[in-house]
């Protein structure tokens, strides 16, 4: 099962995440299908990055956003 999530990357007090398309079993820093966007929620303002068209289209594929992707994609628009 295909999941858009979270990929957490950056230094150890300044977080950032890279929004992937990955397998539900795969690690998290692990591999993953296609990277669709970017989130850097340390800085000021809150800097976010998708691509909607390929959200879309992985959706239409069967892709389940998490819980906290969907949160994100809902205030996003």
């Amino acid at each position: 099962m295909l999941r858009i999530r979270f990929s957490r990357t950056g230094k150890v007090a300044q977080p950032s995440y890279r929004i992937v398309v990955a397998e539900n079993r795969a690690p998290v820093k692990g591999r993953s299908i296609e990277i669709i966007g970017n989130y850097m929620p340390a800085r000021v303002p809150k800097v976010v990055t998708i691509q909607t068209e390929r959200v879309a289209y992985w959706i239409s594929k069967g892709a389940i956003p998490t819980d906290s992707v969907a949160a994100l994609f809902k205030k996003e628009g």
